[in-house]
Order: C-alpha cells, then structure tokens, then sequence
C-alpha cells in the first residue's frame, strides 16, 4: 500500500509539474506573440512614415523636372516662332523685291518692244533707201563704162596692179631701209651686251694640276708607307690607281695620277691610314674603299650645291651627280665645274637682256659640257655625247640642242643656241681662264712686237688682248695712209707664216699727224 501510495504521488506530482510546464509555455507563447505583434506594429507604422516621406519627394522632384521641361519647351517654341517670323519678313521682303524687278523688267521690256519697232521701220527704210542707192550707182557705172570704153571688172584690175606695183616699191624701199639701219646697229648692240655680260660676272679660277703633294711630320712615315719589301705602297697603288712617288723630297710624298678623283681619294686614304698609324695592305684596302665612298657622297653635295647657288631647279639626280665630278675635271687647264658655273652666269645675263628665258638659259649653260665627263670611254663628241644624256634624263629639247650645238655639230634650233656658244668662247677665251706656260706665252708676246719692229716706220707696237690683238703706231713722216694699210697687210701675212698662236691675230696700223705753230 505504502508503495501504491508512493507511485500514485509521483505519477500525481509528474502530472501537476507536466501541467505547470504546459501552463508556464503557453505564458511565455502568449507574451512573445504580443511583442513580436507590437514590433510588426511598431516597423509597419515607420515604413508607412517613410514611404509617404519618400511618396512627397519623389512627387516634389517630378513638379521641379516638369517646370524644367515646360521652360525649355517655352524657349524651343520661342525660339521656333522668333524664326518662323524672321522667314516669313525675309519672304516678305523677297516677294517686295521680286515684284519690283518684275515692275523693272516690265518697263525694260516695253521699252525694248518700243524700240524694236522703231528699229524695225527704220530698216525697212534704210532697205529702201540703199536699193535706191544701188540702181544709182548702177546707172553710173553704165554710164561711166560708156564714157570710158572700159568695163568695171577692166577698171578694177587695172587700178589694183597699179596698186600693187606702188606697193611692191615701197616695201622693198622699207626693207632696204630696215636692213642697212639693223647691220649698222646690230654689231654695236652685240658688242654693247657681251661686254655689259663679261663685266657682270665674276668668277674664281682653279687650275688643277696632274700631281699631289702630301705633306708628312717626318721622313720616317715614308718607310711605315713603303713597307716591308714594298707591299703597303704596291697595295696602296693596286687600290687607287695612283703612282706613288717616294723620293729625297723631305717631308713630302708626291702623288701622280692623270684623274683628279682618284689623286683625291689616294690624299685623302694615305692622310687617314698616317693619322691612324695601323699601315697594312687590308687596311689600306678598307680605308680606300671608304674614302672612295666619301668622295662619292661630296661629289653629290657639290651637285646639289651648285644647281642651288645657280637656282635651278628639277634636275635628275644623275645629273646632279655628273655636275658634281666636274669639280675633279679641268679642260685645258681650266676648272671643268667653275667654267661650267661661269658659263651659266653668263648665259642667264645675256638672256636676261635679250628677254629670253633665263632659267632655261643658266640649264643649258651649265650642262654644256657634260659629256667631258663620261664613266666609260665614248668615240663621240663631248657635245654630242652630252646632248645624248640630257635628252636620256628629260630636258628639254631647247636645252638638248643648245648643249649639242655649241661646237657646231648640229643645226641651231633655238635662240639660247648661240647664246650658249658665245658664253663658252667668253669664258674659255679670257686671259688667265686657261693654263699655259708663262716663259712661252710671254716669248709669244715679243714675238708679236719683234715682227712689227722688223718694218720701216714702226715707232711703236703693243701686243693686247692676251696677243690676240696687235696695235702698232707708225712715223707719220715715213709712212702715208696708204702705206698703213699695207703695212697692216704685210705684218698679218708674216705672222701667218712665222708663228702658231690660238685663234687670230688683229693687226691696228695707227698713223697720226700733227701740225704744231706757236703763236708769239
């Protein structure tokens, strides 16, 4: 019974605490359902505060951005009818001034309506007024024809043969006239511009020589050159073309060589290989190949040089290289490229004053003597063979002729022809333009005057004009005026046979008499 009694109070106790438990749950349910309700109340009361916070803004900045674009739309439509109104006064104005020029052109027309029909009967009496005119003249001409026996065709060519022959002689009277005037000017007028040309143009003079002198600090190079057995000057000779010339000569190694370029590069190579001190024949070989090079490019540099200094321009590039060797060449002495420059000048002047084409005068000028400088031996003229490379590289054909011209070798076609000539003779021609020796030149001179000693009645005689002119003044008491121009004849025939001298020689027999009285 006791432990009945005790199970059934525990059993009892298990249920009370199981039913306090249930009881204490559902308090602690009830009140957080309370508090979760009253916070859903309390968040849902704020998010309805903050989106009608939100609703106010959104509707606030909505009326700002219509105002906005209700103002821009007032300022197109503004803008829009402020246009509007400017086409349409525009128009206005056009329409104005269109009906005034209609108004114009209507009176214009009228009156020219008004005028046609003035003209018009004007015409219709004029016709009437020269067939009248015409039946006169007919009837005199019938009238004439009888009177005269001849007809009016006879007439005619009778008084047109009479007019011709008149003619006929005046023309020829004019043309005689013209051509005495044109040789009694011509010769002073050409004078007049050559000298005028000559006096213009000042050039330097070069005279290249056929051998160099390299100078060296001491005779002791000269054995580094030589080398062993000879084999740095052998190699140095092979690689240039050059004749070495290693003699007594202190301080000095002369280089010989007909071809200025190559008397250059061989200078140039042996000054480089001395100032470097390595002597052997690869670098010898190595230094002229560069040195050659180097030339090459300074023969360029001079062609373009010149043809700016002369202000040509559109030259072909193997032109300009051509123009550029003409620095190493010379004829007879005198410096290929600066007789060249010189020839040009000249040419540019005298077509300057016969109002030619200077441009093209100074071109021709210049190329004239390329073919004095050919890479390969040529059996041609020097003119020719030039001609020949100006017409490969497009000049012109004025400029063509006049470089094949200029030695006569074909016909003159053009004005800058001649030119071309006479600048060549001016340039070559002038004392000291071209080497030679002195003691002859002077021995030529004496020469001169000793033959015009050697008649009766010299008195004095002047050899000028680098001994192309020889002026010889006579006693006056000895020898008449017919005696002088003998005298003149003779001294030419004697020169002929007795020297050989450039060119020709004029012979001046100056006769003077003067009467003196002194009055007391």
């Amino acid at each position: 019974m006791d432990i009945l009694s005790i199970i059934i109070g525990i059993v009892v106790g298990l249920a009370g605490g199981f039913g306090i438990a249930k009881f204490l749950e559902k308090s602690n349910v009830s009140n957080l359902i309370k508090n979760a309700k009253k916070e859903a109340g309390s968040i849902l009361k704020d998010a309805k505060a903050e989106a009608e916070a939100t609703k106010k803004e959104k509707i606030l900045q909505a009326k700002e951005k219509f105002l906005e674009l209700k103002a821009e739309h007032e300022q197109v439509i503004l803008a829009r009818d402020k246009k509007t109104a400017e086409a349409e006064k525009r128009t206005r104005d056009k329409e104005s001034q269109i009906s005034n020029e209609l108004a114009k052109a209507k009176k214009v027309n009228d009156e020219a309506e008004a005028k046609i029909a003035e003209y018009s009967s004007k015409i219709e009496l004029l016709d009437k007024k020269q067939q009248e005119i015409d039946k006169l003249h007919k009837s005199q001409v019938e009238q004439l024809e009888v009177i005269s026996g001849l007809s009016a065709e006879e007439a005619k060519e009778q008084l047109v043969e009479s007019l011709k022959a008149e003619a006929k002689t005046n023309a020829m009277s004019f043309i005689q006239d013209t051509v005495e005037e044109a040789k009694m000017t011509a010769h002073q007028e050409a004078k007049k511009i050559i000298i005028s040309t000559i006096q213009r143009v000042g050039t330097e003079e070069a005279v290249e020589n056929c051998v160099s002198v390299f100078n060296i600090e001491s005779d002791d190079v000269k054995g580094r050159i030589i080398g062993r057995e000879g084999r740095n000057i052998r190699a140095l000779e092979a690689a240039t073309g050059v004749e070495i010339i290693v003699d007594d000569t202190p301080e000095a190694i002369i280089l010989s060589c007909f071809d200025p370029v190559r008397r250059e590069i061989a200078r140039l190579a042996l000054h480089k290989l001395v100032t470097d001190g390595r002597i052997h024949p690869a670098r010898i070989e190595e230094v002229v190949a560069k040195t050659a090079k180097q030339i090459d490019e300074e023969i360029i540099e001079t062609g373009k040089r010149t043809v700016i200094d002369l202000g040509i321009h559109g030259l072909h590039p193997e032109l300009i290289k051509v123009v550029g060797r003409m620095k190493y060449r010379s004829s007879y002495g005198q410096n290929l490229l600066q007789h060249s420059r010189e020839v040009a000048k000249l040419c540019g002047i005298m077509a300057a004053e016969l109002g030619l084409n200077v441009k093209l005068a100074k071109r021709a000028g210049l190329l004239h003597d390329i073919g004095k400088v050919p890479d390969t031996e040529s059996e041609l003229p020097h003119a020719i063979l030039g001609m020949q490379w100006a017409e490969k590289y497009g000049e012109k054909e004025e400029v063509c002729n006049a470089i094949g011209a200029h030695h006569d070798e074909i016909e003159m076609k053009s004005l800058i022809s001649p030119i071309i000539q006479v600048c060549d003779a001016i340039s070559g021609a002038r004392p000291g333009a071209r080497r030679q020796v002195l003691d002859s030149y002077i021995q030529r001179l004496k020469d001169l005057e000793d033959i015009a000693f050697g008649f009766n009645g010299v008195k004095n005689a002047y050899a000028i004009q680098a001994g192309r002119e020889l002026r010889v003044i006579v006693e006056s008491e000895k020898v008449s005026d017919d005696a002088a121009v003998n005298l003149s004849f003779d001294i030419s025939q004697k020169i002929q046979t007795e020297m050989t001298y450039p060119g020709q020689v004029k012979i001046t027999v100056i006769r003077e008499t003067r009467a003196v009285n002194i009055a007391k």
